[in-house]
């Protein structure tokens, strides 16, 4: 892998040297199908012809090809000899003309691993499906190039396929005579080109929109999945978020949809949610539901497609040059796919799940020793894949979002429509999104980049609150912390727009807001003049309605009105911004998770947001797992058990709180009486009036069951028989991983560790289940293993696998401080280790340390149970 890197300084004198004329490639997939020929990997031809100009005739660049062996190279006519110039990651390119061709013809792999051309086997029919999968860096697995997002250039792509099969790319494509060829592509950067080929199930509709001058835009639509999911395929919804996204943009936006046709695919052991290829979006299958699931699972996927569709504006017509401004797109897409899910589907809330769980991610992310500025200092490739992270995503959006309440949405918007137009197929950097701002805001943006894109670190706002003799508010006021724990190059302080709102109770008993203020907190310390002389608050939110990027605390005083009334909150993002304080709070070991527990099962239950209680969930659990003292830890998971299980008895039959809580309870049930409910819910024996037991739930219910010791191979083995999918192994393999045997852990071990057998999907199942938190004692052995190997899987594979190996076995459920002076040993002998890996170590390494941190706190609680 350290091979492949390509660094920044690389890329830029690339970049000065060349431009790309265009691109013409030729595959042959004919060999996906069928008996595999020799003891290599599957492989097929790649050929590439790449028309470039050199402004130095004479000098000396390379091409980018990762691939088995090499065939041919010719440039400018002149054959060169393969062993000489291709290196297993570049091709040599000497004596350059003005202007040039080269030509390579090449066997490229297929991959298991979801990087590059990926070919999957569908267990249930035997059927084969190819995709591709490139960013940051993977199209040159598949065809010879240019890897880097600022050498855009038109791409023309044919494809030979297997007797029956279908293809799709960027373009429309038609075949003839056993070849598929697509029309060329607006210039477009390497990493958003794509192919897909196999016998899909596919599904057509259109769009058409007629715009005030009367222009006629008519996109063709398509959606397509394996034909074994196709009876579980509601096509009829991805089409209706789809043209109403597609409204949506073309009315903020003033900037046609440019690339033609709009095909969606949902493909198996996708590594990513989706990625916006213009023209032919990719997203993982699990997107297609097999069994019920909660409507807060369609309004996920709704804003998935909402923000691959952002991308062909933000992304895929104006890309960045390099990927240290990544948030160019990918912040913008995450805003937008909220801005959109809210102003133009059903999912009217969808600011609360922002809130609620996309922010969670960002707070983690930033609160790391790894946590870096929005626009991040991207050295190459590794840093690049890394930073695809709750910062670039989640704060990254939160920003934008407090941007739009900075500069006015009717500005903001307008300066994305001159920002298109201005640099369409072109490439960017900050600057050039800050001018045009500044042009249609008339404020200055320097000053607010700096402080919020250009530093890292989240702040905290907590309320000062001074009451009169009279009982009534005499000082209000706002005090900003730069992060406890931050590291000593990020402690700023930055300027938030905040609303402040206060709580009390009506007679009825609901607590509600009587008074709301927004002021621009600057510095440490902010008096809200407009609320002095208010009567006196129950609470005190900062940051209510969510405008700004901050962990709310709370007074004394708010505190225990939460404590003992959360669930009296109305307003449901008023709950949901309390809710993620709370989490923050039990994070940063200033509430005890047991507390933190309690206040969950008395409120819980009275939640109304379906998205928000499935993030309580989670929360409760990790709560349990990692924050938890280990006297108690036992203790609080009966806890949690027992009110999952009182939750779902109760919850309305058929109603989504009552498949939250049953999967809920799933995840919790340790006890025999627990477990035994599962196995009656599996077998029939016991019922509960309106849950179904489709085969989703089947096995959710299968996995604690195998945990604990009550499922064996032979049970797992009756239940793939029933499933026989791709989707049932995937459970399976997990599953088997899961059971409580040392030696099945040494097996899941060696199967990830000393193997890459497994494909990508199954290898990220088989870590799943190995890492059992009731499993602690099994899993003690494989912390000096781990620190042992994780340099040699770095260096063996691929850096998708190696990531998620790295960060999936991390030891975190060991003794942890044990596993700490192991991770600091490690690091202390490996500083020349690649910083990607490292970065991996130490934010492990820091989550154990915080959750160590979470245990002191919690063990100091006056014990409750």
């Amino acid at each position: 892998m350290p091979g492949e890197n390509l660094s920044r300084d690389e890329a830029r004198e690339r970049a000065a040297l060349l431009s790309v004329d265009g691109y013409d490639v030729s595959l042959d997939l004919r060999s996906a199908v069928g008996d595999q020929v020799g003891d290599g990997p599957r492989t097929f031809r790649s050929v590439t012809t790449i028309r470039f100009r050199c402004n130095e005739p004479g000098a000396t660049s390379f091409a980018d090809l990762i691939a088995p062996s090499v065939t041919a190279v010719s440039l400018n006519g002149r054959d060169l000899d393969p062993g000489a110039v291709f290196d297993g990651s570049r091709i040599a390119l000497e004596d350059l003309a003005a202007d040039n061709e080269l030509v390579v013809d090449a066997q490229c792999a297929y991959s298991r691993t979801g990087e590059g051309m990926h070919r999957f086997v569908d267990p249930e029919d035997g059927e084969v499906y190819l995709y591709t999968q490139y960013e940051p860096a993977d199209s040159r697995r598949v065809f010879a190039n240019f890897e880097q997002p600022d050498l855009k250039a038109p791409f023309r792509f044919e494809v030979r396929a297997p007797q029956g099969w279908v293809v799709w790319s960027n373009g429309v494509g038609a075949e003839s005579d056993g070849v598929w060829r697509f029309a060329e592509t607006k210039p477009i950067s390497t990493y958003i080109t794509c192919v897909v080929a196999g016998p899909y199930h596919y599904v057509t509709d259109s769009y058409e929109r007629v715009f005030e001058d009367g222009t006629r835009l008519e996109i063709p639509l398509g959606a397509l999945c394996r034909k074994g999911l196709a009876p579980h395929f509601d096509s009829d919804d991805v089409f209706l978020v789809t043209k109403q996204g597609l409204d949506f943009f073309h009315d903020h936006f003033d900037y046609p949809y440019p690339f033609g046709k709009y095909d969606q695919a949902f493909v198996p052991e996708y590594n990513l949610g989706a990625m916006e290829n213009p023209g032919l979006v990719t997203f993982r299958e699990e997107f297609i539901f097999r069994g019920k699931v909660t409507q807060a699972s369609y309004e996920g996927r709704a804003n998935v497609i909402l923000h691959e569709m952002a991308h062909m504006w933000f992304g895929d017509l104006v890309t960045m040059v390099w990927w240290d401004d990544l948030w160019l797109k990918e912040s913008f897409a995450d805003f937008m796919g909220t801005f959109a899910n809210v102003g133009a589907t059903r999912f009217k809330d969808a600011w609360i799940t922002f809130a609620n769980r996309r922010k969670a991610w960002a707070y983690r992310a930033d609160q790391l020793p790894s946590t870096h500025p929005i626009t991040a200092d991207i050295r190459d490739l590794q840093d690049a894949k890394l930073n695809f992270d709750g910062i670039t995503y989640a704060k990254g959006a939160s920003v934008l979002k407090q941007l739009v309440a900075y500069v006015g949405q009717d500005a903001f918007l307008e300066g994305a429509r001159r920002y298109f137009k201005r640099h369409a197929y072109g490439n960017t950097r900050l600057g050039d999104l800050l001018s045009v701002l500044e042009e249609t805001s008339g404020r200055d943006m320097g000053a607010w980049a700096r402080s919020w894109l250009q530093t890292a670190g989240v702040n905290s706002l907590t309320p000062q609150v001074l009451l009169s003799a009279e009982g009534r508010v005499d000082e209000l006021a706002v005090v900003q912390e730069a992060a406890a724990l931050a590291p000593a190059d990020h402690p700023e302080l930055r300027p938030h727009r905040v609303a402040v709102g206060l709580y009390r109770r009506t007679p009825e008993g609901a607590l509600e807001r009587y008074a709301r203020a927004e002021v621009d907190v600057d510095g440490p310390r902010t008096v809200v003049a407009e609320l002095a002389g208010a009567e006196a608050p129950e609470l005190v939110l900062v940051n209510d309605d969510d405008l700004t990027y901050c962990k709310t605390r709370f007074d004394a005083g708010s505190l225990e009105t939460l404590k003992s009334g959360l669930g009296d909150l109305t307003d449901p993002l008023a709950r949901a911004l309390c809710w993620s304080a709370l989490w923050n709070m039990t994070r940063d070991a200033l509430l005890p998770a047991r507390e933190f527990i309690d206040i969950v099962l008395r409120f819980a239950g009275r939640e109304s947001d379906i998205g928000v209680l499935q993030m309580l969930h989670a929360w409760a659990e990790s709560a349990v797992v990692h924050y938890a003292a280990p006297e108690w830890r036992e203790r609080g998971a009966g806890l949690l058990a027992e009110g999952a299980e009182r939750e779902l008895l109760a919850a309305g039959p058929g109603s989504e709180q009552q498949l939250a809580w049953a999967r809920f309870f799933a995840r919790t049930a340790e006890s025999r009486a627990g477990l035994d409910l599962l196995q009656g819910l599996l077998d029939g024996t016991a019922t509960i009036d309106g849950l179904d037991v489709d085969q989703e739930l089947r096995w959710a219910f299968l996995q604690p069951l195998t945990v604990g010791g009550l499922a064996d191979e032979k049970a797992l083995a009756a239940e793939l028989a029933r499933d026989d999918t791709a989707s049932g192994k995937r459970h399976q393999v997990r599953c088997l991983a899961a059971r409580p045997s040392e030696a099945v852990k040494a097996q899941a071990w060696a199967q990830v560790v000393e193997s890459d057998a497994l494909s990508n999907a199954l290898a990220e199942a088989t870590i799943s289940g190995f890492t059992q938190p009731s499993q602690r004692h099994l899993l003690e052995p494989y912390t000096e293993k781990y620190f042992a190997v994780i340099e040699r899987v770095w260096q063996d594979r691929s850096i998708q696998i190696a990531m998620n190996t790295v960060s999936g076995l991390f030891p975190s459920l060991q003794d942890p401080r044990r596993t700490l002076d192991a991770a600091d040993a490690w690091l202390a002998a490996h500083e020349d280790a690649a910083p990607a890996l490292r970065r991996l170590v130490l934010e492990g390494r820091d989550d154990l340390a915080r959750a160590l941190r979470g245990q002191e706190c919690d063990a100091q609680a006056v014990n409750h149970g």
